[in-house]
């Protein structure tokens, strides 16, 4: 669940993308989730255990197109 979470965080980047490379993560999860990372994990390092903790916290408040991508992801065999 942790890399799950984690790759989802890739779209949270508030500080300058060279600082912050995306390591995980697909396209559908950047499009539906990245105004989700940012609203409820704004600021928080997109690669970090933090990340996975704020995804978790607030995974039921997602939007559903986040949340399918998510499910779409799991089920590919993303983590």
């Amino acid at each position: 669940m942790r890399s799950f979470i984690l790759a989802l965080s890739l779209f949270a980047i508030v500080a300058p993308a060279s600082a912050q490379t995306p390591k995980r993560g697909n396209e559908d999860l950047q499009t539906y989730c990245a105004g989700d990372a940012i609203t409820f994990c704004a600021g928080i390092d997109p690669n970090s255990p933090q990340m996975d903790a704020c995804f978790k916290k607030n995974m039921s408040q997602m939007s559903p197109n986040c949340r399918r991508a998510i499910d779409a992801y799991k089920s590919g065999g993303g983590k």
